[in-house]
């Protein structure tokens, strides 16, 4: 049941964020279920491989390379899913920061 309560946390974060940022674009709430689910399986499972492949490249940025990573994971969920649309890089790095704050002030408020 946690599953699921975060899960639809995740989507409402991502209609959210699309609705804030004007270079994301969201179609429908049955496609932001679809985001929330390929972004939580690509940042378990992509994410540590790119930090750990671009290791050197972070520690010199101390750290900051991390959100150039996060950007391509989304602009790769992005190209996977066909109702959900990110018009460049800058894009994508504002809308996993902003994620991130949204998703966090709705899971405070959902506990």
């Amino acid at each position: 049941m946690r599953i699921l309560i975060n899960l639809l946390i995740s989507a409402i974060a991502v209609i959210i964020t699309a609705y804030i940022l004007p270079g994301v674009h969201v179609n429908d709430f049955l496609t932001a279920i679809v985001v929330a689910v390929i972004l939580g399986i690509a940042n378990a499972v992509i994410k540590p491989i790119l930090i750990i492949l671009t290791l050197p490249v972070t520690i010199l940025s101390l750290g900051l390379f991390t959100f150039i990573i996060n950007g391509f994971i989304v602009l790769m969920v992005s190209w996977l899913v066909s109702g959900f649309k990110v018009d460049g890089l800058l894009w994508a790095i504002l809308f996993s920061i902003i994620l991130s704050v949204v998703n966090g002030f709705i899971s405070s408020f959902a506990k």
